[in-house]
Parts: C-alpha cells; structure tokens; sequence
C-alpha cells in the first residue's frame, strides 16, 4: 500500500471529519473539492486509487467510489484510462475563474521521437551487461566492499585508455584518466580546479546549453564566439576576449550547428591557448557515430603542450542511465582535479566500472557501436525522407545524432517546436542556443534512441499538421 502511495501529493494535509451516520462520500467530496480549490492538489497531481484512500480513512470502498465519481462529475478529477484517477489539468474556481495545470515535461510518457540525448542501446548489449552484472554481483570482488579511488578503477582507466588511442587519436595514459558520471560532472570538476569566478571563457554561439549553463552558474564572465562553416572563429575569440582563461568547443561535430572545426582553425585554437597558458576544454560528445570517411583526429591529440582538457561520455553510445564518463586531463593537472573529486561525489560506481572494463576488453563495445551507427543511419535517412517530402530544407550529416532542419514559413523555431509537441515528434529551437546578439532560426532534431519506422511516424505527422495550416 505504501508504494502505490509515492507519487501521490502528501496526505498528511488532508484530515477528513467524516460523519459517523448519513452521506460519507458527500463529505468525503467535500474535503476532496476543497483542497483543490485551494491549490493543494494542484491540477494534474494523481489522487490514490480508491481502495488506498478507503483502507487509509476507514471507509468503505463504494463511498470512496462516489466521491470520485462526483468529483468528475463536477469537473474537479478525470479519470485516466488503465493510469487512474487525477485532478483535472483545467478545473472550476470560485467566480467562475479556473486554475489550469503548469505545464511540465511527460515524465511518465518519456521523450518523444526526435528528442536530443536518446541513447542507442540494443537487446544483444542489454543481454551482455546484464551477464556482466549479474556476475559481478554474484562473485563480488573485495573492491566493491571499500570507498574505491578518486579518479576510478584501474582497470576502466586501461580499457578507456586504449579505446581513445586508437578510436580518437588521443596521446593519453591510464594515470591521465578519470572516470565521471557524464558530461557534466567532467566540466564541473575542470570548472573548479582550474577557474575562479569571474574568470573569461569563450563558449561557443550557439553553444551546449548546460555547458552554457555550468560556466555561467560558476560565476564565468562569457564571451558568445560566433560559430561558422569552419567552427568556432578564433580571431573572433581573441577580439571578443584576448585573456580568456579557457574555451569550451565541441571540434569534432559542433553543437548543434554540426559543423567541423578546420585544421587551420585547431592549430590557432592551441597556439591562442599556448600563447596565453589558457585551457581548452574539448567536448568529444558523439564521435563515435560517422558515417562516411575516416574518424576525425581529436583536438587533444595534435596538442603538443599540456593545453587540451578532453571530455567523453558512454552516454550517447551506451546509455545515459549508467552515468559512466571521462575526463582525460594533462598530467600536471591531474592533482588538482583529483582533491576536488575527492570532496564532491568521491569516486565512481566499482561495480558498473568492472562490467564496463570487461565489455570493452572482450570486444563488445566496438560490435555495439557499429551497430548502433547502423541503426541511427537508417533513422537519420528515414526521417530526411520524410522531410524533404514535405518540402522542409535539411541536410543528412555525416556524423552525429541529430540534425538542423530549416523553419517552414509560418512561425518563428520556438513555435515550431510547440506545434510539433502537439503531434508527437520532439524538436529544439536552435534560436534559444544563442548567447550573444546574432541569432539563428532552425529546428535541431534527434535521430537516436527510436526505430527509424517511429522517427518517421512522427515527423510525417509533424509535416501533416504543418500542411493544415
């Protein structure tokens, strides 16, 4: 009974004085409507399923069968097919004013088709890591019985190592390598080893916008570096902000433009770092999934000075639940990123660090990501398919996950994405990714973690919408 209880509002507000004769599910209606009149069962909030709130007040489950009918009855709750019943997203007030519910992400529904950071994972890994689990759960090595070390087990370090050597062209050893939980663990960790508040940094524009986010909450003064079809504009940079204390750049597959940064413009990023002891921080997000040509070099790996910082994540390639990243930082820095991991998180999970060592040392992960890039190739074709059909502007990248499409007349990006909620299919408004005073208007749409025949389901609904109008 206790756990059907968890997502519903706190009952501890709601204290019925119930007749002990005569119409209890009247009363029962009454108190019911009157704390959500007052706002303390906000509209949306799921109410306990009848047989829960008769066993929790002693009543019969018929009374309180009845009250809910007649709160629907009365526009107070709905009842929601197979999911229960909730108060009414728009219900009656008093004066004839109505309270509508806030709106919030689906959370119960997940993302939809199209939405970025959807991850790429198939039975056969699924089948694999659980294998892996299980084992190490049913053997547990003495590790996982001890606080494990900062910058994460040995073993990971090794197998991350050499996968970035040879997958990335990065020039790193075990010891340069720590193990986060993300993205966004790695920059919090660079941010306050290395920076100050109030410190420049260039970011990219547009640029990542929780990368944005984590620089500005650090207290980072921030210089919006305008974004082209080479990359980032590093003169721009330097006569924005010539005594930037580090940048944030995505080389390899710029978000979200998709761009490519220029050999010409790498090689003045790292001489502008060197010249000024500032620091690159390389976000190498989604490099894994090319399509067509070679892998791209890092940026890391044609730095000769100690001066390129690199991020990498399983998420986009695994899954964003197992909360497994990396950081990959120049020796004499090492020190400093460690005493600060010491005294936020401490160290990685031991146990999803062993499985994942071993399901890259037996080969596994290389089988997954092909075919993942695979997968994702079809569903980026599938949904450039259906929207050129309809006469949208987009080009297939030859890396990635997602994709910048053009806004069809007719409203601005914001309102696209909107509209597009409505049928189903997840956009981003590029608009919204811009820190400085040039914007742009384009739609950046995720082809990952759907079946192709889903992602087009869902754009082709989009389109239809879009031809109604």
């Amino acid at each position: 009974m206790a756990k059907s209880r968890t997502n519903h509002p706190d009952w501890s507000i709601f204290v019925p004085v119930l007749p002990e004769k005569g119409p209890r599910p009247q009363a029962l209606y009454a108190e019911i409507r009157r704390l959500i009149e007052q706002g303390r069962l906000p509209p949306g909030s799921k109410l306990p399923t009848t047989r829960d709130l008769a066993a929790r007040f002693s009543l019969a489950r018929g009374a309180a069968v009845v009250a809910y009918e007649m709160l629907v009855a009365d526009g107070f709750a709905e009842a929601r097919v197979g999911a229960g019943t909730y108060v009414a997203r728009v219900v009656p007030s008093i004066g004839g004013l109505v309270v509508r519910e806030r709106k919030r992400p689906p959370e119960p529904l997940g993302p939809l088709p199209g939405a970025l950071g959807c991850s790429t994972a198939d039975e056969t890994t699924i089948r694999t890591f659980r294998t892996l689990l299980n084992r190490h759960l049913t053997q547990p090595s003495a590790r996982h019985y001890h606080y494990g070390q900062p910058a994460g087990g040995e073993d990971l370090r090794i197998e991350i190592a050499a996968y970035l050597r040879s997958a990335r062209g990065v020039r790193c050893e075990a010891d340069q390598v720590i193990v986060t939980s993300g993205t966004q663990q790695a920059l919090d960790l660079v941010i306050r080893s290395l920076l100050q508040p109030g410190d420049p940094v260039w970011i990219e524009d547009p640029c990542y916008p929780m990368a944005r986010a984590a620089f500005s909450a650090a207290g980072m003064r921030l210089a919006a570096v305008p974004v082209d079809g080479e990359g980032l504009d590093v003169a721009a940079g330097e006569r924005l902000s010539p005594d930037a204390r580090a940048v944030y750049v995505t080389p390899s597959h710029q978000f979200p433009l998709g761009v490519t940064l220029t050999m010409s413009r790498r090689m003045a990023l790292i001489d502008w770092a060197r010249r000024n002891g500032a620091f690159v921080i390389e976000d190498d997000y989604d490099s894994e999934f090319r399509f067509s040509g070679p892998p791209l070099t890092s940026l890391q790996g044609i730095d000769g000075d100690g001066r390129v910082i690199y991020i990498g994540t399983f998420s986009k390639t695994l899954m964003p639940g197992f909360r497994i990243g990396y950081l990959v930082v120049p020796r004499a820095l090492v020190g400093r990123v460690l005493e600060v991991r010491q005294l936020t998180d401490r160290f990685p999970s031991t146990l999803f660090e062993s499985a994942l060592a071993e399901f890259l040392r037996d080969g596994h992960f290389a089988s997954h990501v092909k075919r993942a890039r695979r997968r994702v190739r079809v569903a980026r074709d599938a949904v450039v398919e259906v929207l050129r059909g309809a006469g949208i502007a987009v080009d297939a990248p030859e890396q990635g996950l997602h994709m910048v499409a053009e806004v069809p007349t007719g409203g601005s990006d914001v309102e696209h994405v909107a509209a597009a909620a409505d049928a189903g299919f997840g956009l981003r408004a590029l608009s919204t990714m811009y820190h400085g005073d040039e914007t742009r208007q384009g739609l950046v749409i995720g082809f990952s973690g759907f079946p192709a025949e889903v992602l087009a389901s869902a754009a082709g609904r989009w389109a239809a919408g879009l031809a109604r109008r």
